[in-house]
């Protein structure tokens, strides 16, 4: 009689297939250094920073919408191209709820709620707006968890964090912690470097969001891009003169600072900015119109007689790499330009391309860089 119980029992499981995984309440600590309790897996979330797909996408390869039911709209005015390739690929991509914002903007409460999430992804830089605005206690009355993470204010000390949030929320850790090596790897290959052969490091000035601003001279202090070209062996000017991540500075103390080298963060900005002087890096930039409109920067009245204008050394970057996790390309690109013989075997189109083979759903597309200088 037991024999034929465990028979029966037997049976019918195999009938019902395999029973789906019992979720679990979890404690992680966000970049805020909250205490947050979540259901995981995670199987719906709304992100209040649409360019969070950079890592979603890493870590849910085979379908990086499935999870996203409501997300701010910067990845589709922002970064058009990248939105058209998901669309592509994932045509649900187009059905999911969208709001207005900028980076330090509060959520859409009313999406959020009829959404009915599992947790929100808020940016770091969003914290006091959202305080203010008791949305933690609004969604927390509805037993909806927000986690605050970071790939802008501080991306070299939040990036890696942030993405082990990522990871262990969507049950993705393995693979978290296969592309924070990548990550850390590449690094290395610059930063490793520069230690032993110790170089001198050019002076260098980060003209930030070139075309989004009409006026002079918008920069990064000794955070992200500021961070980055420390780190890719230049000598960031504007470090000492912008307290933390985000300022501006005179077209004066860029011309006495006389940098060697001119970095122009920029994107193809036609929704925000129609016609501008925005230099359109990004995945599958013409190399030649990237060159023509960075033609302009030069003629800037901050950069008239200093070094940089004498070499016509000036640099197009994708601005993107700002607020993603994919940084480490941008640093082994600005190596490259300021010590070219170092770094002659380093390829960042490689690495990037490599970066999509193993870990995104869509293929790499050049354009992400360009330059005036030989």
């Amino acid at each position: 009689m037991r024999k034929l119980s465990q028979m029966l029992v037997f049976m019918v499981l195999v009938l019902i297939g395999p029973m789906p995984a019992q979720a679990e309440t979890i404690t992680v600590t966000d970049i805020a250094g909250r205490e947050v309790a979540v259901n995981v897996p995670i199987k719906r979330a709304i992100l209040g920073e649409g360019r969070q797909l950079y890592i979603i996408a890493a870590l849910d390869r085979e379908n990086p919408a499935a999870r996203i039911v409501g997300w701010r709209k910067d990845l589709i005015e922002a970064d058009p191209a990248t939105y058209q390739a998901y669309l592509a690929k994932f045509p649900e991509f187009a059905d999911i709820p969208a709001f207005e914002g900028l980076e330090q903007s509060l959520i859409d409460i009313e999406t959020t709620i009829a959404q009915k999430p599992d947790i929100v992804f808020l940016n770091l830089e969003t914290k006091r707006a959202v305080e203010e605005a008791a949305y933690i206690e609004k969604l927390g009355a509805l037993d909806i968890p927000v986690v605050y993470v970071d790939f802008r204010n501080s991306p070299e000390v939040n990036t890696e964090p942030s993405i082990r949030l990522f990871g262990k929320l969507f049950g993705k850790e393995d693979r978290a912690e296969e592309f924070i090596a990548f990550r850390a790897e590449e690094i290395a290959k610059i930063t490793n470097r520069l230690a032993s052969v110790k170089p001198e490091r050019p002076k260098v000035f980060i003209d930030r969001a070139a075309g989004f601003y009409e006026d002079c001279c918008h920069s990064f202090g000794d955070g992200n891009f500021g961070a980055m070209v420390e780190m890719a062996g230049g000598d960031n000017i504007a470090k000492d003169l912008i307290p933390g991540t985000f300022g501006q500075i005179n077209a004066e103390q860029v011309i006495v600072s006389d940098p060697d080298h001119i970095i122009v963060t920029s994107a193809m900005w036609d929704v925000y900015v129609p016609g501008g002087k925005w230099v359109p890096v990004g995945p599958g930039a013409d190399p030649d119109e990237i060159v023509e409109k960075l033609k302009f920067y030069p003629t800037r009245p901050a950069y008239l007689g200093i070094k940089a204008q004498k070499t016509n050394a000036f640099h197009a970057v994708w601005h993107q790499f700002y607020n993603s996790p994919y940084q480490f390309v941008a640093i082994q690109q600005m190596a490259k330009w300021f010590h070219a013989d170092l770094f002659a075997d380093i390829d960042p189109d490689e690495t990037f391309k490599q970066l999509h083979d193993r870990f995104l759903p869509i293929d790499y597309q050049p354009g992400y860089f360009g330059t005036l200088s030989n």
